[in-house]
Order: structure tokens, then sequence, then C-alpha cells
């Protein structure tokens, strides 16, 4: 099953924080048979891969362009670019002058935005069905005709530092995170921010963007994504009327480096805007493309430890005994390379850090200790009844079918979902927590107020 949780940033910017239950297991698809969503799929002779899922409910679609490129693509010296191009993507084509591609969705009561992210930058409109040609139309012709107007290319540079200072540099949180990330990935891309410095970001030129635009937008580095009130036979008209006849690019691949296994590191900083303790464990994790087996157990153990007030570390930490205001388990496989586990905790006041960082991990192997096989199942159920929800809502089904796609996942991964996770029993839980602790990289980070002993 799939919970989708997704962090936004200016404008819809995201370092994806999906955590979402699913699996992969690479079969045939019977065009005929009905999984998860009940989608269906094709693709163009360009290359591009298109995947539909009706839902007759209400006569409204979710258009989804993804392209399979993001910060991790961004050669170094020019992190930003990625996110800077998706501003640029709305500032006028060849035939679409500067900001008629907003002001022709708003005429038409269409909602649209775009995310970037490590590995993906997503455009996507929310529309009555009697308009989701327009969308179409005005999507395909920025994949091939944009034009970077000089005085636009400054005013979006500009737009897209302000966002970095406001949030990233004016957040220690985020600053925080941004220190984690580059500690625990080292050379890996995922260590640097989805954002660019300071620095980066004001030495990017409209070359640098042409460049990024013309190495990585293509229909063959493209999924599209359609979920609403249609059916696979016309969405195909539609895809092949619109993208068919866009021109295929040789797509370099990026080469991303493996890392060392079991690295460990522990980082204590302190920040006069920050006013409680604040403890974040991350590891590097199995992912899609990693080690698919392991997904599914690695979900449920963070719904189990720290998905929400029911989780055993909330109980005992929050409501118990009174150690911590806040605990959280996230997990997000959706990518090509690595993916990311995480526990965090703010401690109560008095704590010091070694002393709250014990705590924690008591608390942690106290309730491995606990997970039975009763426990597993009320995990897979309480995920299973999720279920439906996702089911009901285009927009969800859009964003989690479209980052599976992007992630490398064939469409029996992601519709068989719900069989999966019912076959996952308590042994894989705690052989995937094994692997985990042993082998994965990992960084416990302390964020200290300013006055604090750092212990």
């Amino acid at each position: 099953m799939f919970g989708l949780k997704i962090k936004f940033t200016g404008c819809l910017l995201i370092r994806f924080l999906f955590y979402i239950t699913f699996f992969v297991f690479l079969t045939t698809f019977d065009a005929g048979a009905k999984g998860m969503f009940g989608a269906g799929e094709f693709y163009l002779n360009n290359g591009m891969r298109v995947l539909v899922i009706p839902n007759h409910r209400v006569p409204i679609v979710k258009h989804m362009l993804w392209y399979k490129t993001g910060a991790a693509d961004e050669e170094i010296g020019k992190g930003g670019i990625a996110h800077l191009l998706e501003h640029l993507m709305f500032r006028g084509t060849k035939k679409v002058s500067a900001d008629k591609f907003n002001q022709l969705m708003e005429e038409n009561g269409a909602e649209s935005n775009a995310f970037t992210g490590m590995e993906v930058t997503a455009y996507h409109q929310l529309s009555d069905v009697s308009r989701l040609e327009l969308a179409m139309a005005l999507e395909a012709d920025r994949m091939n005709n944009l034009d970077i107007d000089d005085t636009a290319f400054i005013r979006e540079r500009g737009i897209v530092f302000e966002e970095r200072k406001q949030r990233i540099d004016n957040n220690p949180i985020a600053r925080f995170r941004e220190k984690i990330n580059k500690v625990l990935w080292q050379e890996h891309p995922f260590g640097r921010p989805v954002t660019g410095t300071d620095e980066e970001i004001l030495k990017l030129t409209k070359a640098d963007a042409e460049k990024f635009y013309n190495d990585f937008y293509a229909p063959n580095n493209a999924v599209l994504v359609i979920c609403g009130d249609i059916d696979i036979k016309t969405a195909r008209v539609l895809a092949e009327k619109y993208y068919a006849n866009l021109p295929i690019k040789n797509i370099k691949e990026t080469k991303l480096p493996n890392l060392k296994n079991g690295f460990r590191a522990k980082i204590v900083l302190s920040d006069a805007e920050v006013r409680s303790m604040r403890i974040i464990k991350v590891y590097t994790a199995p992912s899609l493309a990693k080690n698919k087996d392991a997904v599914y157990p690695l979900q449920i153990l963070a719904h189990y430890m720290g998905g929400g007030e029911s989780s055993k570390l909330y109980k005992k930490l929050v409501l118990e005994d009174k150690k911590a205001l806040a605990v959280s388990v996230d997990y997000d496989p959706v990518s090509k390379d690595y993916g990311v586990f995480q526990v965090s905790m703010v401690p109560v006041g008095g704590l010091d850090a070694d002393e709250a960082i014990k705590i924690l991990e008591n608390a942690w192997d106290e309730a491995i200790k606990e997970l039975d096989t009763d426990e597993v199942e009320k995990i897979k159920h309480k995920l299973l009844a999720g279920l439906v929800y996702l089911r009901d809502n285009p927009e969800d089904a859009a964003y989690i079918v479209g980052a599976m796609a992007c992630a490398g996942a064939g469409l029996d991964d992601i519709e068989n979902q719900e069989q999966l996770l019912r076959q996952v029993r308590k042994k894989q839980v705690i052989d995937a927590l094994k692997s985990l602790e042993q082998s994965a990289s990992q960084v416990v980070g302390v964020l200290l107020p300013e006055d604090e002993n750092n212990g």
C-alpha cells in the first residue's frame, strides 16, 4: 500500500520525502488484470512511457509529466540549475509568450505547478477533464520549444536565490539537515542541496539552463501519468496527438558512486535560533533499485516504530515516560539509487545529548523485543486500510504511480502492493533491520540551543 507524504519548499521544491510502501517484482503485465489502481500503460514511438489510471467518480483529471532528472544530474558547481530550470519552464516558449502558460491555466479553472527533487522534476495540472487537451498541448510545447529570455532568467534566478534564503538559510532545522546529508552522503550527489548553495545560484547562467534542458528534457526521459475521468483508449489518442512527434534525445546517464558499507559518524551543532534539542539518526537504506525485497519490511518497521501516535516509540517516549516532545520514523525507498531511513526525536528539556540518545536507543531496543507476529499483522492491516483512500484520490494516485515509475517500477510492481504487503512476516522485518544496522552508512546528528552544553 501507499501512504504518500511530500514535503514542499519554495515553489513546490522537494527533496523527495515520499514515505511510501510499495514493492517491486519484475513480471510481465497482464493488460486485463486489475490491481491496486487498475492502471494501464503504453509507450509512444519516441520512448515516452504513459500510465493511465481511470477514476470516474468526478469529471476531473490529474495530468503529470515527470522528467527522470533532478539535482543529482547537475554538474559540480552548477547546483540549483534543475530547480531554476523548473521556474523558467513557466516563462515562455517560441509559441506561448511569457506568463501565458499560467494565465491560460487560470482562465480555464486549472491548477498548475511543479516540483524538483534529487532524481525527478515534475509538472502537473489538475483540471476538468474537458481541459486536459489544453494542458497536454502546453506541456508538450514547452518540452521542445522553451525560449529563455535574458530578463526572465535574471528575474527567476533572483527568485530562486530568495527562496533559498527563506527556506534554508533562515531555517535552522533545514540548515541542520543539509549538514547531516553532506556527512552521510560524502561525495554522492545526494549530499548536495536541491536548491544549490547561495554561491552556486548566483553564478548560474542562461547557458547552464539551456544545457540542462537540452541534455535531459526529452520524451524518452519522461513519464506521463494521467489519472481521472478518462479511459486508456482516449488517453492513447491524446498522447499520440500531442507527444508522439517530439524528438528523441541521447540522454547521458549520470554515474552515481557507491558508498562505503558501515560508515558511521556523529555531528553535534548548536544554533542561536534553536529552542529545543533535536536528534536525528539517518541511514542509507534499500530502495527500489538497490534491494526491492527489503522495502515492505522496512516500511512496516517504520510504521511500527514511529508512524504516528499509536507507534511504539511515541507511546513509550512521549506518552508514558515523557522523555520526548515528539518522535517519528520515516522511510523513503523511492529512488533509482539509495533510499533513506530516518529516526527523529525532540527530547524534553533537562536532558543532555548523550543521555537523550541513550534513552532513544533503549526505547528502540525494547520495542524490537516486543515485535511479534500479531504486531506485524496489526501494522499490515493499518496500511492496507489506507488503500481505500488512495484509490479514490486522483492526485495521490498520480503522484504515487509517477514516483514509482521514475524509480524503475514496472506496472506489476505498482499494482501488486496489497498482495505483496500481505506476504511480509516478522522474520523479514527483523532481517531488514539487522542489515540496516550492520551495513548501512549512518549519521547521528544533534542540534542544540547555542547556550547548551554539548555533552
